[in-house]
């Protein structure tokens, strides 16, 4: 049967929305994404790709460009300084497919954006999105539509979501720099660093960028109180390298002497959650939809599977139908990830003496022991839960 083409403003040229933008467009729709930026540009450092991602990544066209500027994944390390404690041990698995993808957002970015245009979306950049009158977008001092759908990916600051989320008091603060020729760790896995929990350092290695393919990157952060970040950028910044080196000796070599506060960038993070993720003409996914802590490292796939379902809820159904099996699909999965999310992260980034003690002294020793390596497995890959199940049910 002939679907009928729709024609889609996306709000917001991030991760989620060029993701949408490449994978409506794919499927004949006409598409047109509106960003800000006078040219659209990604926000950020690193981050990984889990293997669900990677499957949105691949139907989107965009996987071949990712998977050759970042690096693969096959292990989450972490040890507590204190007691000399190993506190954070995930292998992703054997199976190449089945292993993490570390990229910096800039290549990620521009691997989503060239898949968009390849797939026929317009990008129209310099048009910060204010609000909607109907199926119109009003931007700036024009209306621009009307549209069959809008698809709100602005993420957290989003003028077309009724969001309202929870500040977390934890945030931390990320740069970019070469990954050393002397790294004292390998260069597949994610490693980090806690004193209890209310300090973390950690180093990522994000692959390449385009515009330097021989130079390999990684994306270092330190993790410290919300409140506390304004007061960390006004320090002397030898002061906190110094106590970096004296938390972590091995970090040092990833602190080039040409770093300095100007080139890092801060991050907090919120939580909450759209019961009903759709309105009239207009569904909203990414960070518009729903927002968790990075403890799980899931917040970009969560876009990459929202902008995926709903492509496939569009395949199946148009109109108010589409929207519901769209919300639908996703509800567990966000549910489930969110739910994790806030029970990990005050083990891992809190001001408590006692939940420390408790992630060392037992759920560290519990994540090395069988069947719990395996469901850790699934759940950093992304699919401890079927990411959509119900469309997976229909089919489409």
């Amino acid at each position: 049967m002939t679907r009928k083409t729709m024609t889609i403003a996306v709000a917001g040229a991030g991760i989620g929305g060029l993701a949408a933008a490449a994978l409506l467009a794919r499927d004949g729709h006409e598409v047109c994404v509106y960003d800000k930026f006078d040219a659209p540009r990604p926000v950020g450092s690193g981050l990984v790709i889990q293997p669900v991602g990677m499957e949105v990544l691949r139907a989107a066209g965009a996987a071949r460009q990712a998977q050759d500027h970042g690096t693969p994944i096959a292990t989450m390390f972490g040890d507590e300084v204190a007691r000399n404690r190993t506190v954070l041990s995930v292998s992703y698995g054997a199976a190449a497919d089945r292993q993490g993808l570390g990229i910096h957002r800039a290549a990620l970015f521009q691997s989503l954006y060239d898949a968009a245009l390849e797939a026929g979306a317009r990008i129209i950049p310099s048009s910060p999105v204010s609000g909607r009158d109907g199926q119109y977008l009003i931007i700036a001092n024009r209306r621009d539509g009307p549209f069959d759908l809008i698809v709100d990916a602005l993420g957290a600051g989003s003028a077309l979501s009724p969001l309202t989320s929870r500040p977390l008091p934890y945030g931390a603060v990320w740069a970019t720099v070469p990954w050393p020729s002397d790294a004292p760790f390998p260069e597949d896995r994610l490693t980090q660093r806690y004193r209890r929990a209310d300090r973390m350092l950690g180093v990522l290695p994000v692959g390449t960028l385009r515009e330097a393919p021989d130079t390999r990157l990684a994306a270092i952060f330190y993790s410290l109180k919300a409140e506390a970040i304004d007061a960390h950028y006004a320090r002397p910044f030898a002061d906190w390298r110094a106590e970096a080196e004296a938390l972590w000796p091995a970090f040092k070599a990833f602190l080039p002497d040409s770093l300095d506060h100007g080139q890092f960038t801060r991050a907090t993070y919120t939580h909450g959650t759209l019961k009903r993720p759709y309105d009239d003409g207009l569904v909203h996914i990414g960070d518009a939809a729903h927002r968790a802590s990075p403890q799980l490292g899931q917040g970009a796939n969560m876009a990459l599977l929202d902008a995926r379902a709903l492509q496939r809820a569009l395949r199946q159904a148009r109109g108010e139908e589409a929207l519901r099996r769209y919300a639908m699909a996703r509800r567990w999965h966000v549910w489930l990830y969110q739910l994790l999310s806030a029970s990990f992260t005050p083990q891992y980034q809190s001001d408590s003496r006692a939940l420390p003690v408790i992630r060392d002294r037992v759920l560290a020793p519990m994540s090395r022991t069988w069947p719990v390596t395996s469901i850790l497995t699934r759940l950093v890959c992304g699919d401890l839960v079927p990411p959509m199940a119900a469309l997976d049910v229909r089919g489409g």
